[in-house]
């Protein structure tokens, strides 16, 4: 079964070392795909975890019926090994209620102490 991120074979090859903190992202779209993992296996703790300290929720609420089903990655700017900051433009896709949703987004990331993180 593949990565719910869609880049890699499995989870425990794929997401599974960054969700588990025994990795760190070295891109920002790394980062970006993990969170989307983090979503469909309902990490809260990674979520917050990984975003930016100062726009980072006090809480994290995820709906239960909603089941992350794809991620498909338009553009990623920067974000990469030597970079500070990033961005990344995705679809990710949904099933809610029994029908099927999409939506696209273009997020900002940063490093802090040297980790990315999720801006906005």
């Amino acid at each position: 079964m593949m990565c719910p991120c869609g880049f890699g074979p499995d989870y425990a090859s794929c997401c599974g070392p960054l969700l588990e903190g025994s990795v760190t992202a070295p891109t920002a779209e790394r980062l970006m795909r993990s969170r989307f993992t983090a979503f469909a296996r309902g990490d809260r703790d990674y979520l917050l975890r990984t975003w930016h300290p100062s726009t980072r929720p006090k809480r994290l609420d995820l709906d239960d019926d909603q089941e992350w089903t794809g991620l498909e990655v338009l553009e990623s700017q920067n974000g990469g090994l030597f970079h500070h900051d990033g961005t990344v433009e995705f679809v990710a896709h949904y099933r809610q209620a029994g029908r099927p949703g999409s939506m696209r987004q273009h997020s900002r990331f940063t490093r802090v102490d040297g980790l990315w993180t999720y801006l906005d």
